[in-house]
């Protein structure tokens, strides 16, 4: 379970280091790809099969449905934690995420989300405006 979060820097050879508590759950081996609000997923293995076969599955002749199953699918790259605890990002995901040096790593129950630190600060303070209103339509789905 992800929890929490957490500041970083990416290095020069494009290495984060994950958050000590993450790292037995990434340890059998993660995915990274392309995120929602131009931030990255980083799934465990075992979660990111499943979300895989789900999008996998969806309708072909929906546009919908092929758009996100290649955003996330087609941007999903296998990484490997070194023996400090880092996972190179590719480059081609930074550049979606707009990642460069300091960066937010944020815990989601089953994923791990990476955000520009600055991008991150502000989608934090717009949802936390608007958190009375969020609740009203999570109330409404029964959360």
């Amino acid at each position: 379970m992800f929890i929490g979060e957490y500041k970083h820097a990416i290095d020069e050879k494009g290495r984060l280091a994950i958050p000590v508590k993450f790292r037995k759950d990434l340890a059998k081996g993660a995915v990274v790809t392309r995120g929602l609000d131009t931030s990255l997923f980083l799934f465990p293995k075992e979660e990111w099969g499943k979300l895989a076969q789900k999008l996998a599955s969806l309708p072909l002749g929906q546009s919908n449905s092929r758009a996100f199953a290649r955003l996330m699918l087609a941007g999903a790259m296998d990484v490997e934690m070194d023996k400090q605890g880092r996972v190179v990002l590719p480059e081609y995901l930074r550049e979606y995420a707009s990642l460069e040096k300091a960066v937010v790593v944020a815990g989601l129950y089953t994923r791990v989300e990476i955000w520009d630190q600055r991008k991150w600060e502000a989608y934090k303070k717009k949802v936390e405006s608007d958190a009375d209103a969020v609740a009203e339509k999570l109330g409404e789905l029964g959360v």
